[in-house]
């Protein structure tokens, strides 16, 4: 069997040197993967609609001799709810949720993602499954929140002690845990 066609969402301003995403496709690519990072347009001040346009743009040109796993950080993983909420769409294998913000979060930057649309059944028909990842002690999303959001969307969580944010000023890198996941759906995820 072959390894997966990974596409990695990146969050606002992006996922810089050293980040974990970053390792997660060169990895991915070195072991006989496929793995598909794009930098969605103008991170700093995204545009909800230009990134679902972008996203559609990546997710047509995946592969379909493979399985497809979608790994979005952050505020791309309101981009893959809203993607998630429309109609005919196409369906990936597997999606991993790391690390929202939460639903309220006052940054006026990326205001154009909020509401964003919580709709386990779009889930569904978006992928065969998907699966929340959270950090203990993110200073974006509190731990209520992001369960109460898990709770919302029908779907598992795996929290991480002292994750944070499941960024580089987290420590997160290399995260062998995220690589497992990618290749054999090891659950849960564990910390680095």
């Amino acid at each position: 069997m072959s390894l997966p066609h990974v596409l990695l969402i990146h969050g606002y301003t992006g996922s810089g040197p050293g980040h974990w995403q970053r390792w997660l496709a060169q990895t991915v690519s070195e072991h006989g993967g496929m793995a598909d990072m794009p930098h969605f347009s103008d991170p700093d001040q995204p545009d909800r609609d230009t990134w679902l346009r972008e996203l559609d743009t990546h997710l047509e040109a995946a592969p379909t001799d493979r399985e497809r796993v979608v790994v979005a950080h952050s505020l791309g993983c309101y981009l893959w709810l809203h993607h998630a909420a429309r109609e005919g769409i196409p369906h990936v294998d597997r999606v991993l949720l790391v690390a929202p913000p939460a639903p309220d979060y006052p940054e006026p930057a990326i205001k154009s993602f909020f509401p964003a649309p919580l709709d386990p059944a779009g889930l569904r028909r978006a992928a065969t499954e998907t699966r929340l990842v959270v950090g203990d002690g993110d200073p974006y999303c509190a731990m209520p929140v992001a369960k109460q959001l898990a709770e919302s969307l029908r779907i598992e969580v795996d929290v991480l002690p002292g994750a944070a944010h499941i960024n580089t000023d987290a420590g997160y890198g290399e995260w062998p845990a995220v690589l497992k996941w990618v290749r054999s759906k090891t659950v849960p995820l564990s910390p680095r």
